[in-house]
């Protein structure tokens, strides 16, 4: 895996969920989120790990619940919130989970325990935080992709970033083994792009 890490920096993981399932499923692999944690716990002084996503608020089950659960209990920070539900201009229904504000608030309140911040997402909104952040003196590493179509990562991100992490150079190390996936049916929600809950159990939950 590329990117500079040195042993003794303290690390934090953020990782906005709908944008990196959305770029694992676009390189066509499933992440193991214990084999993620145990990849960055080996790179230096991992402080903690957040992990971002929207609720589907009155449903009876929701698809995401169970990897919210299992990740809860096995060394992630889960922030969520509810969805909000919207009419667009054709009168089609829709659904909104942005993680954004959240996920900067603590990347910022976070920075004076920290050395190195790891972004996972491609969003380009999140290049000005990165900013503000490397002026405080951290460095801050973004995991994306650039091998989907097409790419996942904003280039005023990666441009930004000190360090771009190929995140289809990474899926050796955090995919999940394909036999082990469980048959499920297909979930939609709206514009979050979460239909993944129940195959990210990983045969430990």
């Amino acid at each position: 895996m590329k990117g500079n890490f040195y042993e003794n920096e303290r690390v934090a993981l953020f990782i906005d969920g709908a944008n990196l399932y959305s770029a694992a499923r676009a390189l066509g692999f499933d992440i193991d989120y214990r084999r993620l944690l145990k990849v960055f716990r080996e790179k230096g002084h991992l402080v903690r790990a957040y992990y971002y996503t929207a609720l589907v608020e009155d449903q009876e089950y929701s698809p995401i619940r169970p990897l919210i659960d299992w990740l809860d209990y096995n060394g992630y920070t889960m922030v969520t919130k509810p969805t909000k539900e919207f009419t667009d201009a054709m009168g089609r229904r829709k659904i909104k989970g942005n993680m954004d504000i959240e996920l900067a608030i603590d990347v910022l309140e976070m920075a004076e325990h920290l050395d190195h911040v790891i972004l996972f997402s491609g969003d380009g909104d999140f290049r000005r935080l990165v900013e503000a952040v490397q002026r405080k003196g951290l460095r801050v590493s973004v995991v994306s992709t650039i091998k989907s179509s097409p790419p996942m990562v904003a280039d005023e991100l990666r441009r930004q970033a000190d360090d771009f992490i190929e995140l289809s150079e990474l899926a050796p190390l955090i995919a999940r083994n394909p036999s082990e996936r469980p048959q499920r049916p297909a979930v939609a929600n709206g514009d979050l792009g979460e239909d993944h809950a129940p195959e990210h159990l990983m045969r430990s939950a």
